[in-house]
């Protein structure tokens, strides 16, 4: 059958007229707005309605519904039930409270569409300057380099990669895991975040290779059994190769002696990566800032703006401060993507320096927030937060019924309800039934977790909406809930 190339239909994407489609957006805008504006006067959290849980099992449309309709789903599918976490009171798991700006920034980035795979462009200019912005802000030297990333974990596996390739003794690239001429050691204080143990056995290293350092009462990793550790390590025929300090525990916030381990690190030739995903940003912090001392002499670090620095997820960095070692761990330059000297393969390749060839345009959020409000804001806002968890511990004190079950470092308290006459061993059931009220009921979200074997509440503040007020509001509603829970 003979068929004219001009008889046959062409469509786009793109709607036949503008103006509806405008409507919608400036409606969007609106809405979005509202939402943000009004958050404090909503629930934090709410479970989802049978009925709205089957909308989400509607077959796979094979045709066009009209935009507003699609729109409209979602305003009742989707936004009534959030996670929570950009309401004032959540203090649950570790992220950013996000910002309307930051949103803003989606959108635009969208709108550009640019692959931050690199190339001659303006979006892959920007991340690089927000690249260099983070390191300047880390104490990192020029010659560092950076990679933004989808968050902490991947941050971390990033510089934690480029350690193994370095210290592996071999050219690992070409010959791989198995040619290792020795066993490698990474260390990791018992409070290390479960990332790290993904990371080593996804570079085929196993669990077996992190070994966990003894803490002491304070959460910290203890530096003289880290360095008995190492020893140990070399005398049994393996490679120390690299430990990974915390700078901010998921459970407690404890912050390793960073000066310590990275003096160790120099004097035994091994790798010091920080895990900064939630405390290395307190290095801009004016009245804080000397709790991670020491960061700015860390090979690699992993910090996260999607927390303190509140940009939308999703914003995770990776810097490495021998850009050329970070360089020679990912860089691979097939025929079809040769660096030219003019047009749009110019610039150099950020895919040179990670695992992803197709990139978000990270950079536009993290570089708009910081524009707009300048960085000495956020460092007192992280200051603010610390200064609210000291507020939440004097509140906890002054309640007999309350009890903190960890030292309190930076923004996060340990403690729990235990009312005279609760056996210990209910008390995991009480506290957790708080907690899964609280969050029922819309008022608060905190977490729990387990320190030293017993069970507590954690209270997380990286949230620039909390006020002072809200903690309040927190005791009394802990004290309400437990005392109902206990008279049944």
């Amino acid at each position: 059958m003979d068929v004219r190339t001009e008889e046959l239909p062409e469509e786009t994407l793109d709607p036949a007229t503008w103006d509806e489609l405008q409507a919608l957006a400036r409606r969007v805008v609106d809405d979005g707005i509202a939402h943000v504006r009004d958050v404090r006067d909503r629930p934090l959290w709410r479970d989802i309605p049978a009925e709205v849980k089957a909308a989400f099992c509607a077959p796979l449309p094979r045709g066009p519904s009209d935009l507003p309709e699609v729109y409209q789903q979602l305003c009742e599918t989707l936004m009534p039930y959030p996670m929570g976490n950009i309401h004032p009171r959540f203090w649950m798991w570790y992220m950013g409270s996000g910002s309307y700006s930051g949103a803003l920034a989606e959108f635009m980035a969208a709108i550009d569409g640019s692959n931050l795979g690199g190339g001659n462009n303006a979006a892959a200019f920007m991340d690089t300057q927000v690249v260099t912005w983070l390191k300047q802000m880390m104490g990192f030297p020029e010659t560092a380099s950076g990679t933004l990333v989808s968050g902490g974990s991947m941050a971390n596996i990033i510089g934690l990669t480029t350690a193994r390739n370095v210290k592996a003794g071999i050219d690992l690239r070409a010959e791989g895991v198995a040619a290792i001429p020795r066993p490698l050691r990474f260390y990791g204080s018992d409070q290390i975040h479960s990332c790290h143990q993904k990371a080593v056995e996804l570079l085929g290293l196993g669990n077996k290779a992190l070994r966990r350092v003894p803490t002491g009462p304070d959460y910290r990793m203890d530096v003289e059994a880290l360095r008995a550790m190492i020893a140990e390590d070399r005398k049994a025929g393996c490679c120390p190769a690299a430990v990974i300090a915390t700078a901010g525990t998921v459970n407690t916030g404890a912050i390793d002696d960073l000066a310590a381990i990275g003096a160790l690190c120099r004097d035994e030739d091994l790798w010091f990566h920080v895990d900064g995903c939630i405390g290395a940003l307190i290095a801009i912090a004016p009245e804080n800032g000397h709790l991670v001392a020491g960061l700015e002499r860390a090979d690699s670090v992993a910090l996260d703006p999607h927390k303190w620095l509140h940009v939308p997820f999703e914003a995770g960095c990776a810097l490495v401060r021998d850009g050329g070692l970070h360089r020679d761990t990912f860089a691979v330059h097939p025929e079809y993507l040769e660096e030219k000297p003019r047009g749009i393969a110019a610039n150099e390749y950020l895919h040179d320096y990670n695992l992803q060839t197709s990139r978000a345009f990270r950079a536009l959020k993290v570089w708009m927030t910081l524009k707009e409000h300048g960085v000495d804001k956020f460092g007192r806002l992280i200051d603010q937060n610390i200064a609210q968890a000291a507020y939440l511990e004097g509140l906890i004190a002054e309640v007999p019924e309350l009890e903190m079950m960890a030292p309190r470092e930076i923004n996060i308290v340990c403690f729990r309800y235990r009312p005279s006459g609760v056996p210990e061993g209910e008390l995991r059931a009480l506290n957790t039934e708080i907690m899964l009220r609280m969050q029922e009921a819309g008022i608060a979200a905190l977490s729990d977790t387990t320190v030293d074997g017993r069970h507590c509440l954690r209270v997380a503040i990286c949230n620039h909406r909390t006020r002072r007020a809200d903690l309040d509001l927190l005791v009394r509603e802990i004290l309400r809930i437990g005392a109902e829970v206990v008279q049944g």
